[in-house]
């Protein structure tokens, strides 16, 4: 929770970010989904390849398993 605390901390200091929430799988589930809204992909880009960023992952235990995906919202 600490390591996803400072990435949140870290992007909320970051153009274009706008929002982000952390939600964990019921009845003691060690998953955790991470929804963040950004106001373009270039912008996420951006901040998920810095180096300083980058250079924070080390802070995730090593079991951990990330799958970053962007998502458009759909029209109907």
């Amino acid at each position: 929770m600490a390591a996803w605390e400072d990435d949140a901390n870290y992007f909320k200091s970051q153009p274009g970010f706008i929002s982000t929430q952390l939600h964990q799988g019921i009845a003691g589930s060690t998953t955790f989904l991470n929804y963040a809204v950004w106001e373009n992909v270039e912008a996420f880009r951006a901040a998920f390849n810095n180096p300083v960023f980058q250079s924070e992952l080390g802070k995730y235990p090593a079991s951990a398993v990330t799958s970053p995906h962007p998502f458009a919202q759909a029209h109907r």
